[in-house]
């Protein structure tokens, strides 16, 4: 037992350590360890970077604040343990860690701002505060601090590969922002932002100065409350831009009241200047107890600010942007109303606006930037300035009274009472109106009942004048000089209104103000009647009342307006055309032909509902704007109705007359469409509807409008087309069938466009020959064959090969054709028995007589004459005998006819050919048994895919050279 207790003696005196180790392990266990932060690196390029986001906060964590270090070049983290240093901390800390990745020391400050805009939040904000105490770093002592008024600055320095955890002690819960600068990059932002802001305090001071000066000399009242404006936004300025900390010692505490006080002010007296600027106290009396309760709520608010700055803040931000948005409001409709003052403050109102939008997006912290505070303090200096503009223009508008305009009283009245006005004296002072004669008789009302205050002359005019009565009457009084000369409607005791034109000048006191407001009043009724007579004439259309072009434009447009604001307006244009009307006019007369537009628009006019409207275009052509109706099968329905309603027989000198009606329908489909493009379109599908023979309902679809500009475009193209020799022709091989040797070509135009690619000549050819193009295009296509042909030639010998062209209508019936055609055969010197013009049969149907004529001079001149499509078409068999054609051309619907009768009809064609001693070509041969039994028909020559596709002419002559390697001469 002794022995064994002496070797377990050493290991006893080590007991108490472990147990002491143990403890600590799981202390340091239980208690709240913050993790450990990512660091981050730093190089020497580095000026500024923003450390909110890696920023750790851990709130009441105690005055004790254990952190895990950031890995260091070892790769070890560390615990670190940091008490408070302030006995009033709150427990709250923050923990972030930067990494030097360069090779050389770093200089840095750490900078935690006091107060941002940015994401201060609408309500409860937060006004600003000192946000760190102290930083400690994993190595080294507490960092030092550097002075500074409106942030918390600290110096740090990095050695080369270090990585270091700060953890700093936060007065408040909330880091807003937090930054490493380069210390010289943050003394040059601070001193720009310092010049700025110095620039924009100074024009504040200048503005709040000079229009407290102006309310001095010109003591209207809208100035004082442009002033107080002015000089709320400077108070804001200065606290700020932290000028306020430059003339009076404000510690923490109280820069957040100072800051919730200028809100405060700036907030009440832009109320104070808009209810004073749009005078709404002369008409509105109730709004101006409103209004009053507001200031004063507010005023109150300027007391909450001492207790609780943020509630304050919150609820000045709050009426501001209230203010700003029952303030375009009050414009809007003041505006609509001519009143003045409310037009002349849209460009200010908008900046407000505008101004509220970026500040919204700042407090709530969509906007962040460092430049968006200043922005904003600015806006308000620029806002003040455009504000100062206004009144200015108020204040000094119109020039000066002109005295003596009662000099000679008894002269004037004389002129008054001869003319026969009414005198309309209002005695502003005492707030009376007197009228000589008395007016209010002529209105049917009782004697002197228009007699008294001003505002009793309100109730009995029309509603939409009388906010414009009330608006002229305040500009007067406000300005004080000018004259009035008003129109307006009032009712008279009979329920009608009559219409009155006021004009009058001011008499001023001996204080500048006016006492008395006379001149005349007279009634104006059939001027304006005589007026608007001449109006509905140049807006309607005289014979059936309805709208007229423009006007249906002008409606359409309003209601394509409303259309892209939700799915109750999907309108739809219908242009109706009354088919045969002009036969109408021609059999009946005119009288009986307007008759007819008027019963048609009876009878159109009962199908709309209030919110369609129904107008006329032209002399048959009529409008109609359908909104009461969405639904496609609901507006076919209607249309339907339409072109009933328009059938239905109309008795006129007993005769019956019926009528049809084209009608085109354009849907509202895109939020881009204009009027005038819609109308187009309808109009393009009634044409459509016509062009088909009318009596129908045709619904636009684009490709009605792409045909018609794609024409034109084309027509455009084709004749840069010419002239830049985009075109070539492309030569199908013609094989004699007994042999299947090549026996000649036909040349097909081809044309090659540089932005649209090949274009068939199915689709230009048609375009050229109803232009005047299909002459030159012709002469090309002979002219370039015929060179070929030669070249050809040139290169292999004499060919025994033939060249077809073909003709169309408008070259046939071309005078100079035969002359032009022997100008090319001398210009190229090609054998004329190897060029061969192909005519269709509809050509020769055009005029017969000029068509034999031209083709007997050209059979004269050896050129072979061919009839193409033959078997389609007229197919008469006088052509063959009346024009002198050498060779037909069996069309490919003749050669590919699967019927059984096929070979007994080819073969009664083919005979009947060869009889007249012509050659016969079969077009469209499929397969080479169709080929061997044309061939046994006794068919000379075949064309089709089956023997080769049309080819450009460097590779025809290498065709040739291959199948006539022996024909070139020596």
């Amino acid at each position: 037992m002794s022995a064994s207790f002496l070797r377990l003696a050493p290991l006893i005196r080590f007991i108490p350590a472990i147990i002491a180790l143990l403890a600590a392990a799981i202390l340091l266990t239980a208690a709240p360890t913050a993790r450990a932060a990512e660091p981050v690196k730093i190089s020497r390029d580095d000026t500024a970077l923003d450390l909110t986001r890696t920023t750790d906060i851990y709130v009441n964590q105690g005055e004790a604040f254990q952190v895990s270090t950031a890995a260091g070049s070892d790769g070890i983290r560390r615990r670190i343990e940091v008490r408070a240093s302030s006995p009033g901390h709150q427990g709250d800390w923050a923990v972030f860690a930067l990494s030097n990745v360069s090779e050389e020391q770093l200089e840095r400050v750490i900078v935690a701002p006091h107060f941002r805009l940015a994401n201060s939040k609408m309500f409860w904000p937060d006004l600003g505060s000192q946000r760190i105490i102290s930083i400690t770093p994993s190595e080294g002592f507490a960092l030092d601090r550097i002075p500074s008024p409106d942030a918390d600055v600290f110096r740090i320095t990095l050695n080369p590969g270090s990585t270091i955890t700060f953890v700093a002690e936060l007065a408040t819960p909330s880091l807003p922002q937090i930054y490493l600068w380069q210390p010289d990059a943050y003394k040059d932002t601070v001193n720009s932002f310092t010049l700025y802001r110095g620039i924009v305090l100074g024009i504040a001071g200048l503005l709040a100065v000079f229009l407290t000066i102006l309310f001095v000399v010109k003591g209207t009242s809208m100035l004082p409350a442009a002033a107080a404006l002015a000089w709320a936004v400077l108070a804001y300025i200065c606290v700020d831009f932290g000028f306020l900390d430059k003339l009076i010692t404000v510690t923490s505490g109280d820069q957040r009241i100072w800051r919730a006080a200028a809100e405060v002010a700036l907030a009440s007296s832009l109320v104070i200047f808009l209810f004073t600027y749009l005078n709404l106290n002369r008409w509105h009396v109730h709004l101006g107890y409103a209004t009053l309760a507001w200031v004063v709520g507010l005023v109150l608010l300027g007391g909450v600010a001492i207790y609780d700055p943020s509630v304050a803040a919150g609820i000045a931000r709050l009426s501001f942007a209230l203010t700003g948005t029952v303030g375009i409001l009050l414009i809007i409709y003041l505006g609509f109303n001519r009143y003045d003052r409310a037009i002349l403050l849209v460009p200010t109102w908008a900046l407000i606006l505008v101004w509220l939008f970026g500040g919204w997006l700042t407090v709530t912290g969509k906007l962040d930037n460092d430049i968006i505070q200043p922005a904003l303090g600015g806006g308000l200096v620029l806002i003040v300035l455009l504000i100062g503009f206004t009144v200015m223009q108020h204040a000094f508008a119109g020039g000066a009274y002109q005295q003596g305009l009662f000099s000679d009283l008894e002269r004037q009245s004389l002129a008054l009472t001869g003319s026969g006005d009414t005198v309309w004296d209002w005695d502003v002072a005492r707030d009376r109106v007197v009228t000589t004669p008395d007016i209010s008789t002529r209105l049917g009302l009782d004697s002197g009942a228009m007699h008294g205050p001003v505002r009793n002359w309100v109730p009995r005019l029309h509603p939409d004048d009388r906010d414009r009565f009330r608006a002229t009457l305040d500009v007067l009084l406000e300005h004080r000089r000018g004259r009035l000369n008003h129109e307006f409607r009032i009712r008279a005791e009979d329920g009608h209104f009559h219409w009155l034109q006021i004009r009058a000048r001011p008499v001023l006191g001996s204080n500048g103000e006016i006492i008395r407001c006379v001149g005349t009043i007279i009634d104006v009724t059939e001027q304006k009647n005589s007026v608007e007579r001449l109006l509905q004439d140049a807006m309607h259309d005289n014979l059936t009342g309805l709208p007229n072009r423009q006007v249906f434009l002008d409606r359409l447009q309003s209601v394509l307006t409303l259309a892209p604001g939700g799915d109750t307006v999907r309108p739809t244009v219908m242009a109706i055309d009354i088919d045969r009307y002009k036969q109408v006019n021609d059999s009946l007369g005119i009288a009986a032909g307007d008759n007819i537009l008027i019963a048609l628009t009876r009878r159109l006019r009962r199908l709309l509902k209030p919110q369609d409207t129904l107008a006329r275009l032209a002399g048959d052509q009529f409008g109609l704007i359908l909104v009461s109706e969405r639904d496609p099968a609901k507006v076919a329905d209607f249309a339907d109705a339409v072109s009933k309603a328009i059938m239905v027989p109309i008795n006129f000198a007993n005769r019956e007359i019926i009528l049809t009606a084209s009608i085109g329908l354009s849907s509202w489909v895109d939020q881009q469409e204009s009027a005038s493009g819609m109308l187009a379109d309808a109009e393009l599908a009634m044409y459509r509807a016509k062009r088909a023979g009318g009596n129908r309902v045709e619904p636009f679809r684009p490709a009605f409008r792409a045909a018609g500009a794609d024409k034109l475009q084309i027509e455009t193209d084709l004749r840069r087309a010419i002239e830049r020799k985009e075109l070539f022709l492309a030569y199908q091989p013609i094989i004699r069938l007994k042999d299947g040797e090549i026996a000649g070509f036909e040349a097909l135009m081809r044309w090659d466009h540089p932005k649209r690619g090949s274009i068939p000549p199915s689709e230009f050819i048609p375009i050229a020959e109803m232009s005047d193009l299909i002459g030159p295009l012709g002469l090309f296509a002979i002219d370039r064959a015929a060179s070929d042909l030669m070249v050809w030639q040139q290169q292999t010998g004499n060919l025994p090969v033939f060249v077809s062209v073909n003709l169309s209508s408008a070259q046939l019936l071309n005078a100079d054709l035969y002359n032009d055609v022997r100008a090319l055969l001398q210009k190229t010197q090609v054998n004329p028995g190897q060029l061969k013009l192909e005519l269709t049969e509809s050509l020769m149907m055009e005029n017969p007589e000029q068509a034999r004529l031209v083709l007997g001079k050209l059979k004269e001149t050896g050129l072979s004459l061919a009839l193409d499509d033959f078997g389609t078409g007229y197919s008469s068999l006088a052509y063959l005998t009346q024009f002198p054609f050498d060779t037909i051309k069996l069309d490919k619907a003749l050669v590919r006819n699967a019927t059984e009768k096929r070979a007994v009809l080819l073969r009664s064609v083919i005979a009947m050919a060869r009889a007249l001693e012509m050659t016969v070509v079969a077009e469209g041969v499929e397969t080479d048994e169709d080929a061997a039994e044309l061939a046994k028909m006794g068919c000379h020559f075949g064309q089709s895919y089956l023997f080769g596709p049309p080819a450009p002419a460097d590779a025809v002559l290498r065709l040739l050279k291959e199948r006539f390697p022996l024909t070139k001469r020596a």
